[in-house]
């Protein structure tokens, strides 16, 4: 606020009044308001002996209490006032936390020093806050995302264009810039890769031709469309190291060994223990892992077992009771495993190992509720076989006998539809290894109780696909260029980084889900000159305001004070 001096031309009186000024975001104008209309300079000379310097005082007094925490503010809002067209007046405020971290991690560092040498002119960091930001809160497509970049605060001055060319630029440094994210982790948060957990999963795409990367194979979700694989890498807190894509129709098995072989030798882990699910318990794998002088925590399945080791499994000598049903028991074995020789051929090799049996009896009723809609689905199958085909019988086919398809349509074969039977002995095979769970290991020299515990990690990854999928909507993916499909997922990766460092610092308190729900609603509106409204606050929030020194708690804050939060943010 000062103090306004307008002397009028044709009178030469001068009136005084205090003035504040502020900038009107829709006109992209500096307006003025009066707060006090004082009266002519020569009638308040007859009541004030300097009254330009006393109200110049009593200007900077009211600047003053306006500035202070405790101000009060008063707005006059005309019932018939309109919001100007196509102006935005509600913005997100809770980017501020990711913003916190990706300037910790020095992502903003690396992409302007790696640009220095490109001879394109968009901000190519300004465009990956806006895609990782809008991946965390508000998912949608590369266009979608750009129409609604006046979300954030942040001035995103570049065209749709621009976005599509730097997911090329973003490609190209996409292994260096992981390295780099890597490298920040370590220093930060003492990163431990002792411990390394692995998994594969695939994303879809609708579209019906495949080319060298998306193609057709064993899709998760079931569905005919192309995919690709990724094998993902992730550390003992759950926050995300590496990760690898690959062809759709690449096994899930034969990911690990090139995935693992490029982490070893790029980011100089030293000795690791890959723990990973039984999709990637083959002889090659774990005999790679020995070789390269690293160790293993793997599940290994009970019904594809030798009988020797089922009738181990139903042995119920050697189990030690842990109370509510659990019990465990484990033995150190030699297993004959079989190794693909340079020339193709499988040779046999032998294994020392730890192999890890528990029971539990929440394993074995998730099992048989698990178990009920597919045999739901095989009776129906069997009662109603015009209903069904090859592509949507899965998890169901295995229960009924003298099923065929046909090889050209994929329907149930005419000539055995009156012959469909449940195949109750099936059932029963499986029934009998409910609740139980293997686990084979090269750290012999751990307890089993230990090594139970060190498979159990493997949630967190599993949990991280299943975020990048519902949270992220990071399929169907509608990019076609294979460079552009990597940056869609690096995108991917670093959102999927920063909520997982984000969720580590608050100790696990929040899940992924809260944290981005949370934040989503941290919200503001434009009421009047350059103060903004919140209106939503949670303990979530105010938890992560404390952790990241971000006041997410305020009712009103002006456009400096929200600019000046989030430049904080920015400040490593």
């Amino acid at each position: 606020m000062y103090l306004r001096k307008a002397t009028n031309k044709k009178t030469g009186r001068t009136y005084l009044s205090i003035v504040h000024n502020y900038w009107d975001k829709n006109t992209k104008t500096t307006r003025s308001v009066t707060i006090e209309s004082l009266g002519y300079l020569d009638e308040l000379e007859k009541k004030y002996e300097n009254p330009i310097e006393f109200f110049t005082h009593e200007a900077k007094k009211l600047e003053e209490q306006r500035l202070s925490e405790n101000a009060h503010l008063t707005f006059t809002i005309a019932k018939n006032e309109l919001i100007p067209s196509n102006s935005v007046n509600r913005k997100n405020f809770g980017y501020a936390a990711f913003s916190k971290i990706y300037h910790e991690l020095e992502i903003d560092k690396f992409l302007k020093n790696r640009q220095r040498h490109s001879k394109e002119e968009y901000d190519a960091n300004a465009i990956m806050k806006l895609l990782v930001f809008s991946r965390l809160l508000y998912p949608a497509s590369k266009k979608k995302t750009y129409e609604n970049k006046d979300i954030f605060f942040e001035k995103f001055d570049f065209s749709l264009d621009d976005v599509y060319r730097c997911l090329t630029f973003f490609n190209k440094h996409s292994e260096a810039l992981q390295l780099w994210i890597h490298e920040h982790i370590k220093s930060l948060y003492d990163r431990n890769t002792d411990l390394v957990y692995y998994d594969v999963t695939n994303y879809y795409f609708e579209i019906d031709e495949q080319d060298e990367l998306r193609k057709k194979g064993v899709s998760k979700e079931h569905r005919p469309d192309p995919i690709v694989q990724m094998g993902l890498f992730m550390d003992t807190n759950g926050i995300p190291i590496t990760y690898k894509l690959f062809p759709g129709n690449v096994p899930d098995k034969t990911t690990l060994i090139p995935a693992l072989s490029r982490i070893q030798r790029e980011y100089s882990l030293g000795r690791i223990i890959i723990v990973a699910d039984r999709g990637l318990t083959t002889g090659d794998n774990i005999w790679y892992i020995l070789s390269a002088k690293n160790g293993y925590v793997l599940s290994y399945s009970i019904r594809s077992a030798d009988k020797d080791f089922q009738d181990y499994v139903l042995d119920e000598s050697g189990y030690i009771n842990k109370g509510n049903g659990f019990k465990i028991k484990s033995r150190l074995y030699p297993r004959e495993i079989q190794v693909t020789a340079t020339n193709g051929k499988k040779i046999k090799k032998v294994v020392d190992e730890r192999q890890v049996i528990f029971y539990s009896p929440e394993y074995a009723a998730k099992a048989k509720i698990d178990r009920t809609a597919s045999i739901a689905k095989a009776m129906d199958m069997i009662k109603n076989p015009g209903k069904y085909n090859k592509s949507i019988s899965y998890g169901a086919a295995k229960y009924v006998k003298n099923l065929v398809f046909d090889a050209d349509t994929g329907e149930i074969s005419e000539s055995v539809r009156q012959h469909l039977a449940f195949d109750e002995e099936k059932l029963r095979e499986e029934e009998k290894f409910d609740g139980y769970y293997a686990i084979v290991t090269s750290e012999y020299k751990e307890t089993p109780e230990k090594i139970i515990d060190m498979y159990r990690g493997l949630w967190k990854i599993e949990e991280s696909f299943k975020v990048t999928k519902s949270d992220f909507e990071s399929r169907p993916v509608y990019l076609s260029l294979k460079e552009h499909i990597d940056a869609h997922f690096l995108i991917c990766f670093i959102a999927l980084v920063i909520v997982r460092i984000l969720e580590y610092r608050l100790k696990g308190k929040y899940s992924v889900t809260e944290i981005l729900e949370s934040l989503g609603k941290a919200c503001c509106s434009h009421i009047k000159e350059n103060y903004y409204l919140f209106d939503f606050c949670n303990n979530a929030l105010e938890d992560i305001g404390k952790e990241l020194n971000i006041d997410f708690r305020k009712k009103i804050m002006s456009l400096g004070e929200i600019k000046k939060s989030l430049a904080q943010t920015k400040k490593f």
